[in-house]
């Protein structure tokens, strides 16, 4: 008899709940519209119309046909390729270290503080420290240290001021990134496993082989995914490096705003800003692909 009247009100609590849910993500939501909507909504326009406000399809025209703006394209996706490759492998290996040692020892502490200002360690910070120990020409403290033990970096083509040098900085924040990315995947393989294969006759070799590669391919894939977006967006640390002398997308993009070598190429910036967001869309669609089918392993 006092059972029935109660369950009404459950209903209404989870109602009651589930509207304070809509309610609290109205601040996000705004958030999100004034701080992103509103610019991407700039940068489309700017990119489609003229400057006369008309419909257009020219700025999307000048930047696929001039080698000028497919080199920039063509450095960055190389640029970003092999220095989210680096990042991932050396993140990966450090973070099975990290995992493979006891729980609150001092490596996983060092590890996982350093990981997280690392990460995120760029820009000017990250480039005065590189021309501090590279230089720009010959004479930084660790190019001084290596001349005198017979590595002469300058001499062998080495420049920080290179395209070279931008990813050797890039590498910096890559690193560490893929250890935060890839560490929670490492833990999820479960002891178990290695314990049931090898009762079934399995080598280590074969475990890694049948067991744990294919349940960490879509987390390392996901993860590399995440660099090469990461190291394509990346602007600062290029811009303290070295300017806009490296044809990269985002100094392309900076030169056409400022009019550094053409005035009133801002449409020109916007349709560029289009063609890098398109990227990045395309590679968080896939990084979305894998990281469902990482989950439903990982479960």
């Amino acid at each position: 008899m006092t059972s029935e009247p109660a369950a009404p009100r459950r209903r209404g609590l989870a109602r009651t709940s589930v509207g304070g849910a809509w309610v609290g993500m109205v601040p996000f939501t705004v958030y999100v519209l004034i701080f992103m909507g509103l610019p991407l909504y700039e940068v489309v326009h700017g990119a489609v119309t003229s400057d006369t406000n008309q419909l257009t399809w020219q700025n999307f025209s000048t930047i696929f046909s001039s080698s000028s703006y497919w080199i920039p394209l063509e450095n960055s996706l190389i640029l970003s390729a092999w220095t989210s490759a680096l990042g991932a492998i050396f993140g990966t290996w450090l973070a099975a270290a990290v995992v493979a040692s006891p729980a609150g020892s001092l490596l996983r502490r060092v590890v996982a503080s350093a990981s997280g200002v690392l990460a995120y360690f760029g820009g000017v910070a990250l480039a005065f420290m590189l021309i501090a120990a590279y230089g720009r020409a010959p004479g930084g403290v660790l190019t001084t240290w290596l001349k005198h033990i017979g590595i002469d970096l300058y001499n062998q083509g080495f420049s920080i001021s290179s395209l070279l040098g931008v990813g050797v900085a890039y590498v910096f924040f890559q690193v560490p990134l893929m250890v935060i990315l890839i560490t929670p995947a490492l833990e999820g393989l479960r002891p178990q496993w290695q314990e049931a294969a090898e009762n079934l006759g399995a080598s280590k070799l074969d475990y890694m082989r049948h067991v744990a590669v294919p349940v960490m391919a879509p987390a390392f894939i996901g993860a590399l995914l995440v660099l090469f977006g990461n190291a394509f967006a990346a602007y600062a640390t290029a811009l303290a490096l070295v300017g806009v002398t490296i044809p990269l997308i985002p100094a392309a993009i900076n030169a056409a705003i400022n009019g550094n070598v053409l005035v009133n190429q801002d449409r020109i910036a916007f349709a560029l800003g289009v063609e890098m967001i398109l990227i990045v869309s395309i590679v968080m669609f896939f990084y979305w692909m894998v990281q469902r089918r990482a989950r439903r392993w990982l479960q």
